[in-house]
């Protein structure tokens, strides 16, 4: 449906470009909300894994910090408890010395982290034990208690509750055991060998965590408040520049639409009245001849060469500078673009199927890219026909450009790709109104140009 007409003073008193402002310089706005919410969305992203970093690296440091608690309590329990209290006969397994040990286990040593305790020889009899089923009884120690034992130090490792010395621990869940040397009251060298509940070292260690837990959450918070303000200031001067920039490009579209349409004047009043004129002149001459006469004929060539010529500077005049789309309408001005083609004799097919009139930012933008397909059909094609379609349908309106050319095979897609300016400045106006394009090609199936731009 065409959109309704204004009056103008003459074919060249107003500018196209009317819309693509209104288009053009929303587009910093939207770069900049979109720039913001990457920023806040990598921040985001960033911050939440140093803090999640951050917070295993405390989780760590309070485990450690846990077993090394454990391994000072061991040190203070078998130098000021289980040596000093240690009975004589113990290691021979005299039952009142086992008594007199259990009672010193009982009051001093066992508690709420304090699993188990374990005095072994060094031939790994376990000369004493909370558990009396274990006294007695004999399992090799290990390499690393062999050192301890002889070399003197103190070890901590989780417990592997599947040796049999561990056999009566199952069901409890993991064991800490921290193991340190003792001497007996006779001067024979023991191991004395305490068992931590995991679970009270990790209780220790995600109370030391917790301490630092509000400064690193803290600290990462506060360095992303402190960036919002430097990633709105640098939004800002880059929205200022892109501003800076668009209004030296309007001006430069503008300076460049007042020169085209000048140099647009000059011709239709000038060169194309005066061959209009010269036509009429060479019409008239052919028919004062006498019919038959060769020269009525020449005459006739001649004013029809002149008449095409015209023809063909009314179609340089549209490229040149297009009528106002609000006046003329889309319609009217995708048909005089169809002009050039024709002139060059080029066959044109139209189809356009429109509800309602475009916005003038989408309108403006279609324009511009059917007149950059057609002047590259007239200019590259080599084609015979050229079909052009504008059809609006589901919130969106499509431009297809048709030729039967000779297409054009990869170097030439990689030279568009690479730089063609006036397919770059047709993919720019494009993406100002949020569209898509393609264009694609099949030698010698021709090219096809084809625009897709949301009505909303």
């Amino acid at each position: 449906m065409a959109r309704p007409r204004t009056s103008g003073g003459g074919p060249f008193d107003s500018s196209l470009p009317t819309g693509t402002v209104t288009a053009v310089t929303s587009a910093p706005d939207r770069s900049r909300r979109r720039a913001l919410m990457w920023f806040i969305a990598i921040g985001l992203l960033a911050s939440s894994v140093v803090l999640a970093v951050a917070l295993v690296a405390c989780r760590q440091v309070g485990i450690k910090e846990a077993i090394t608690s454990a391994r000072d309590k061991t040190t203070i329990l078998a130098n000021a408890v289980v040596a000093p209290g240690m009975p004589r006969g113990l290691v021979t397994g005299d039952p009142a010395a086992i008594a007199q040990m259990q009672a010193l286990a009982d009051d001093q040593l066992l508690g709420p982290d304090v699993a188990r305790v374990k005095i072994w020889a060094e031939d790994g009899t376990i000369v004493f034990s909370d558990d009396a089923r274990l006294i007695g009884t004999r399992y090799p120690l290990g390499s690393e208690e062999l050192e301890v034992l002889r070399e003197g130090g103190i070890e901590a490792e989780v417990s592997d509750l599947s040796r049999p010395e561990n056999r009566f621990e199952k069901g409890g869940g993991d064991l800490l055991e921290v193991y340190t040397p003792v001497t007996s009251p006779e001067g024979k060298p023991l191991l004395f060998e305490a068992y931590y509940r995991y679970d009270a070292v990790n209780a220790a260690a995600a109370e030391l965590s917790n301490q630092f837990v509000p400064i690193v959450v803290g600290g990462v918070l506060l360095l992303a408040l402190l960036q919002l303000p430097l990633a709105w200031r640098l939004s800002t001067r880059i929205q200022r520049d892109q501003v800076a920039k668009q209004r030296l490009l309007e001006a430069a579209v503008e300076a460049s639409n007042i020169e085209r349409k000048r140099i647009a004047a000059d011709l239709h009043d000038g060169v194309v009245q005066d061959l209009t004129g010269v036509t009429f002149t060479l019409s008239a001459m052919a028919s004062s001849f006498e019919p038959g006469d060769a020269r009525a004929q020449s005459v006739d060539t001649a004013a029809a060469h002149t008449r095409n010529a015209v023809t063909a500077l009314r179609s340089l005049l549209v490229e040149i500078y297009p009528p106002n789309l609000r006046d003329a309408g889309i319609e009217s001005a995708l048909g005089g673009l169809l002009a050039a083609p024709a002139a060059r004799g080029i066959a044109t097919t139209v189809d356009i199927s429109l509800s309602e009139p475009l916005p003038d930012a989408v309108e403006t933008v279609i324009f511009r890219c059917a007149q950059e397909g057609l002047r590259n059909v007239v200019r590259h094609a080599h084609a015979s026909s050229v079909k052009l379609s504008l059809i609006a349908e589901n919130e969106c309106v499509t431009l297809q450009i048709i030729d039967d050319g000779v297409g054009f095979d990869s170097s030439v897609e990689t030279a568009v790709s690479g730089g063609h300016f006036g397919l770059a400045v047709l993919g720019d106006a494009v993406a100002q109104v949020n569209g898509t394009w393609s264009i694609s090609s099949v030698e010698p199936a021709g090219t096809k140009l084809c625009v897709e731009v949301p009505l909303t």
